[in-house]
């Protein structure tokens, strides 16, 4: 299963049409091809799927939600934490 968590857009490159975005401290690079130009403004928190930003999320929506995650990766250990963070873009396209 895929889950997107809300991340916080940090930076934005118009060259590239694309943003830096951190989620739960890691950051990563992200294409707003998908996104209307102009949509995505720095601080806005959005949600990912596969290397896009999908759309963006309501703050105070994002942080219960970050608030939910701390939760679940309280009772994870330690690889599976990092795996649901850091490899949180990756994961397969099941249609």
């Amino acid at each position: 299963m895929c889950l997107s968590i809300p991340s916080k857009v940090v930076a934005i490159d118009e060259t590239t049409n694309s943003v830096t975005v951190d989620t739960m401290g890691v950051l990563r690079s992200a294409s707003l091809d998908l996104m209307e130009a102009g949509s995505v403004k720095i601080g806005d928190f959005v949600l990912l799927h596969i290397g896009f930003v999908m759309n963006t999320i309501d703050e105070a929506d994002a942080l219960e939600s970050l608030r939910v995650y701390n939760e679940i990766l309280s009772i994870m250990d330690e690889d599976a934490r990092r795996a649901a963070i850091i490899d949180d873009d990756n994961c397969e396209n099941r249609g």
